[in-house]
Formats: C-alpha cells, sequence, structure tokens
C-alpha cells in the first residue's frame, strides 16, 4: 500500500496582532526583488489598507471576489504581475477571504507554468514550484489557508488546481483581522468549516489523522455557533485551520460536489452553495444537518429558496455534469461503488428540490 506524502503550510503564526509581524517575515524575499500584494477590495478606504507593509518597489492589486474566482481573472491577474516587471517577484501575499487566498495561490503557480490556469484543473498538473506565497484570512472557515487545492471556475467546469505546489508557504493567522465581518457571512464561511468536518468524519476516506483534526474543529464550530462567547473569533479561526487539515488526508463529500454543481451555474458562492445544499441532505447526514439547522437559526440566517426552478433543461445538466467530476468526494462518501448509488437521476431529483 502507498500512502500520500502529505504538503503542509511550513510557517505558521497565530495570535491577536500577528499581522504586525508581515513586513518582518517578508524581509528575506525582498533583495533585488519585489513583492506582490492581492487584497480583496472589501478593505480599501478602510484600516487594514494603510497596515499592508507596501514597499515602493511593490505591487499591490485590490482584487474582487464578488463572483466566484474564475480562472480568466487568474490569468488576467497574472499578466498583470508579468507587466510590471520581467522578473518574478520574492512573493505573492493574499490578504482576504478564501477567494482572495485562492487567487493568490492561483496566481503563484502561474507566475511559474505555462498557459492558462484552465489548463490545470484537476489534480497534480502542476509541474514547476510556485513563487513564495503567503495567505492572510480575513474570514474564517474554508479552510484555504492550509489546503492544497485553488478552487477556480474555468470556461468548461468548477474544480480546483490541486497540487503540492499549491500549499502555502506561511500562513498568518491574525483573530483580529475577522472581527465585524457581517453575520451572514461570518455564517457561510463557518458552515463551510462546519460541512467539512461532517463529511470527512463520515466518510469512507476516515482515518485517525483526519478524525482527530474533523473532531476538534467540529466541537470549536459548535461552540462558536451554538454557545458564542468573546473568544469566538479565536476558535472559528483554528477551526477553520483544523477542518481544513482534516480534508487534507481524506475528503469532503455529497454537499461539496453538489455545490460545485450551484456555484457554476448559478454563480452562488461556495459558502451559501454549501448551506443550500446541506439542508436538503437529511438522508445522507441526519443528526448533522438538523444541528446546522440550529446554528442557522442561533445565527438569525435563512437561507434563499427555490433556486433550481426557473433552470433551462441545459443548465440542469450541466449543473449534474459539474456535480459528477468530482469522483473522490463521491467515493469519500458512497464509497468505491457510488456511481450505482448517485446516478444523474437521483442529483436531479436533489437539485430540483433546491
Amino acid at each position: 500500500m502507498s500512502f500520500r506524502n502529505f504538503k503542509v503550510v511550513s510557517q505558521v503564526i497565530f495570535g491577536r496582532g500577528s499581522f504586525n509581524q508581515l513586513d518582518e517575515i517578508l524581509a528575506p524575499k525582498r533583495s533585488n526583488s519585489f513583492v506582490v500584494f492581492l487584497v480583496d477590495d472589501v478593505f480599501q478606504n478602510r484600516p487594514l489598507a494603510g497596515r499592508i507593509p507596501l514597499h515602493p518597489e511593490d505591487l499591490l492589486i485590490w482584487v474582487n471576489v464578488a463572483d466566484e474566482p474564475k480562472t480568466r481573472y487568474v490569468d488576467s491577474l497574472t499578466q498583470q504581475v508579468r507587466d510590471f516587471s520581467a522578473t518574478l517577484p520574492g512573493g505573492v501575499i493574499g490578504v482576504g477571504g478564501g477567494s482572495t487566498m485562492d487567487l493568490a495561490k492561483a496566481v503563484s503557480l502561474m507566475l511559474t507554468n505555462p498557459g492558462s490556469a484552465a489548463d490545470y484543473q484537476g489534480w497534480d498538473l502542476i509541474r514547476n514550484p510556485a513563487v513564495y506565497h503567503v495567505g492572510v484570512p480575513t474570514l474564517s472557515g474554508t479552510g484555504a489557508e492550509v489546503s492544497r487545492t485553488t478552487v477556480l471556475t474555468g470556461p468548461v467546469k468548477k474544480l480546483g488546481i490541486n497540487s503540492d505546489y499549491t500549499v502555502f508557504d506561511q500562513i498568518i493567522m491574525d483573530p483580529e483581522l475577522i472581527a465585524g465581518v457581517p453575520a451572514a457571512q461570518r455564517f457561510y464561511t463557518g458552515m463551510d468549516c462546519y460541512i467539512h468536518c461532517v463529511e470527512s468524519l463520515q466518510g469512507t476516506y476516515l482515518n485517525a489523522f483526519s478524525q482527530a483534526y474533523g473532531e476538534k474543529a467540529m466541537v470549536l464550530c459548535r461552540e462558536v455557533f451554538l454557545d458564542p462567547g468573546e473568544d469566538s473569533d479565536d476558535k472559528l479561526m483554528i477551526a477553520s485551520y483544523c477542518g481544513g487539515m482534516s480534508i487534507a488526508y481524506s475528503q469532503v463529500g455529497v454537499c461539496h460536489a453538489l455545490s460545485y454543481g450551484l456555484s457554476f451555474v448559478l454563480g452562488l458562492h461556495h459558502g451559501i452553495g454549501n448551506c443550500v445544499a446541506f439542508d436538503y441532505l437529511e438522508e445522507f447526514y441526519p443528526e448533522s444537518v438538523l444541528e446546522f439547522r440550529q446554528m442557522m437559526d442561533k445565527a438569525g440566517v435563512s437561507l434563499p429558496r427555490h433556486l433550481t426552478s426557473g433552470l433551462k433543461e441545459s443548465q440542469m445538466e450541466t449543473m449534474i455534469d459539474v456535480a459528477l467530476v468530482m469522483e473522490p468526494l463521491w467515493e469519500n462518501a458512497l464509497g468505491k461503488n457510488w456511481k450505482t448509488v448517485m446516478t444523474r437521476d437521483r442529483i436531479r431529483s436533489l437539485y430540483t428540490r433546491m
């Protein structure tokens, strides 16, 4: 039997105020080079903008993540960096939520690999190591800060660039940066973590490694969303980290597979798409769906409904196609014979309820 040689983030800082150490961390990377900052444009004209350690030779790009990250947007950002300098940057730093960090990971890869980001949607297609890259989450739940994937929507599919080279070299987890996030957005990204744990802990790929991280992340999610306290932001940030680590050596399941289809066709953000799908999955995760609804009530969040009622047949078929591409997710959830269980008609039936 061959075991996967799992790549992890090599440098981690956690703590309130730790963002202030970013300039010191980047110092060794600046010798005869520049640094690229990709920062969520929601922070323009906000206090965080003035705290970015921008040197005169650096490039700051405000990125827009109103839509899910697209491969063509990655290509455009990569070209922007290349137009700025004929030499590679000493580092690419992503400051924002999961989508912003995914963009930073993707750009760091595409600066050293030819072609379009769409060419690398899949597993282990990247050939050349990425530029040094750093993740600074300002939302918690996606696990993007520790994952080996950058989730992108391409011309024909929504699928990540899954590679050991995708993993950040450094992350800075500062709970102060996630204070003040709008309640609904905080819930949706937090539920991404909760659903990671549910699908990891109930999947056929479960092992002691993923179970240890998943169980701890689950405990923290319950504390954050059912019994919140002053340290909830700290707990949510660690839950996101542990949840991401849990699926790194296992996989997610039914909800995430369906969510990819919803995002590709309807443009739903990943966290909302997960929540919409998960609310209809009692047959797969009965106790967890009930607990999810308790968390939703506690947060005062209501989900959008009837999202698929007006879909054209071609759109429904595309949504099913996108979901079915996620074969490792289905196998983790339903076992090696999943294709006999999860037919196109059954997926259609689930989507129709949404």
